[in-house]
């Protein structure tokens, strides 16, 4: 029994060892213990929930179009309702009764009747108020005998059949006219290296209120042509 008490009152010498120390004046001074308070764990941390989309974000998508339907007017008309701007960077199916403008006939619109398989296809529609000729679509097609033609799509597009595309759709996007002008090179320039916010060198479309368009200014016009289809 003094052998046991011996031994304990031994273990709890030492534990205050290590929990006290002395000293140069022979104070008593307390030590941190060591290692981790009893009970302490590492915290789970909470998780990042995401609840508002951004409005840098590009999406994909996947649209398809059922036959019979035009395929210009659809995404046009998807592109209004949700108030995105649509990019189709391919697409696949087939298409009967296309109107074309192709370059080579300044001004000519070609109307193909018959079945034509799409070998590419690629445009952007935006909603409005965007400006005019910022909505086109071209495609490039392969008839019954091997011909290939392609242009500008201005009148009808009927699909044949179901017609798939893949598009990227967004919210946010400006409007810049190049080139940049030489005084507002310099003012950006300038304000870059004094280390004030330079001015936005752009204007986002969807800040304006519906039906404003923006004025072409003095001498300067955008890229679409009159004959242009009127999707928008």
């Amino acid at each position: 029994m003094a052998t046991s008490t011996t031994h304990f009152m031994h273990q709890f010498h030492s534990q205050n060892e290590d929990e006290t120390t002395e000293n140069h004046n022979g104070d008593v001074v307390a030590r941190r213990p060591r290692g981790r308070p009893p009970g302490s764990k590492n915290k789970p941390k909470p998780p990042v929930i995401i609840t508002r989309e951004s409005a840098n974000t590009l999406c994909a998508h996947i649209l398809e179009v059922g036959g019979g339907s035009d395929v210009f007017e659809s995404v046009a008309m998807y592109a209004r309702k949700r108030q995105r701007g649509i990019c189709i960077m391919s697409g696949s199916g087939i298409v009967t009764n296309v109107s074309l403008r192709q370059p080579a006939a300044a001004g000519a619109v070609v109307t193909l009747h018959g079945r034509f398989e799409i070998l590419s296809l690629s445009g952007s529609f935006l909603p409005p108020p965007a400006p005019p000729g910022a909505t086109s679509l071209t495609i490039f097609l392969a008839g019954g005998q091997g011909q290939v033609v392609g242009g500008n799509v201005v009148g009808e597009l009927v699909a044949a059949g179901p017609v798939m595309m893949i598009a990227a759709s967004f919210t946010n996007m400006a409007y810049e006219r190049l080139p940049l002008d030489e005084e507002e090179e310099k003012a950006t320039t300038g304000a870059n290296s004094s280390g004030a916010n330079p001015p936005p060198p752009s204007l986002p479309f969807f800040s304006l209120p519906n039906g404003v368009q923006l004025p072409p200014a003095a001498g300067d016009g955008w890229g679409g042509s009159p004959a242009a289809r009127s999707g928008y």
